[in-house]
């Protein structure tokens, strides 16, 4: 007979970030974009619930990892006045693991600090695939928790920069941003304060969009061929960051057709008709299980389109659960 499970391990917020590494984590996020690609993955499109006076929302994420018989649900909120009116992070989370045999829930974890890193390591898998292996400028366009996950997957893959550009609307936001990457990464990269957006993307060669904004902020005269961007701000429907125009020269990969096509970047340019599904080249799935391949010649533009995947968390709230059991870390509850 199996072991049977009968507690649930709680594990905060705080203790996660002492047991997983950006690198562990973008190891688990590719096997998981792998599965995908491969077909072997149950994973509903998010769930939206929309708290409009309070500029805000909150998402529903099942998933199930077949092969890898991992299985989780995410509950996430977005709420980008969090921090000037209440003190709290923008985005927070709690995640449950759930063993498949039985349905019992093995954990409960703070997933904001999981939803950052799998995120960011999104990006870096993302750029190792489509971005140009000699990249050396990065231009950040806003400067909070998703700027530093994405930097620090980037760094992952391509080891250090020339010059890593951040943008963002405070310029105490933007130097404070400097001063905190320069302390952790200034051995492998110069951080430069940017006071205007085109300054961070004209001749950069890889761009981060992390901002909730509506309107677009990037132009497509600012891009040169070769540019790869990680589109991680649109993230609901209504959201956009870059111009249009610069998708109609992109090859455009997103992380799922489903919601990137009603909450990615692509969604406006998607119901104005500017662009249709005809103009995605892939899912980063089937590009990481080699069924189309990525970058094909220095000059292409890319464009990888984030909307954040259930699976993601999954494999990363398992890893931080096999790491908590391993070092004892958190505490044991009957809750069912």
């Amino acid at each position: 007979m199996d072991d049977v499970i009968s507690e649930t391990l709680l594990l905060s917020d705080d203790e996660i970030k002492s047991l997983i590494s950006m690198g562990e984590v973008m190891e688990v996020v590719e096997a998981a974009f792998r599965e995908k690609g491969l077909g072997r993955v149950q994973m509903p499109p998010k769930i939206y619930l929309f708290f409009s006076r309070y500029n805000g929302d909150l998402r529903a994420m099942p998933s199930y990892l077949e092969e890898m018989d991992i299985a989780a649900v995410k509950v996430v909120n977005v709420h980008p006045n969090n921090k000037e009116k209440y003190g709290l992070p923008t985005v927070m989370a709690v995640i449950v693991l759930i063993d498949p045999k039985s349905g019992f829930p093995m954990a409960i974890m703070g997933g904001t600090t999981i939803t950052n890193m799998r995120t960011g390591a999104a990006g870096g898998i993302a750029a190792k695939y489509l971005a140009r292996r000699n990249s050396k400028i990065v231009g950040l366009i806003g400067a909070g928790a998703q700027a530093r996950t994405q930097l620090a997957a980037l760094l992952e893959v391509f080891g250090s920069f020339d010059e890593v550009r951040v943008w963002s609307r405070s310029e105490e936001t933007r130097k404070g941003f400097r001063d905190e990457v320069m302390a952790r990464y200034g051995h492998l990269c110069r951080v430069i304060p940017i006071e205007e957006v085109k300054d961070a993307v004209r001749g950069a060669d890889i761009v981060i969009t992390t901002t909730p904004s509506r309107t677009p902020l990037v132009r497509d005269e600012w891009i040169q061929p070769g540019t790869h961007f990680n589109c991680i701000g649109a993230d609901a429907p209504g959201k956009e960051e870059l111009e249009p125009q610069i998708l109609k020269r992109a090859k455009i990969v997103v992380d799922d057709w489903e919601q990137a096509s009603h909450s990615g970047e692509i969604n406006v340019p998607l119901s104005m008709g500017v662009i249709s599904k005809s103009d995605v080249w892939a899912e980063m799935g089937e590009i990481v299980a080699g069924i189309k391949p990525g970058r094909l010649s220095d000059d292409e533009i890319t464009v990888f389109v984030s909307t954040g995947l259930a699976i993601q968390d999954a494999v990363v709230a398992n890893l931080a659960y096999r790491r908590a059991l391993e070092r004892g870390v958190g505490r044991k509850i009957k809750i069912v």
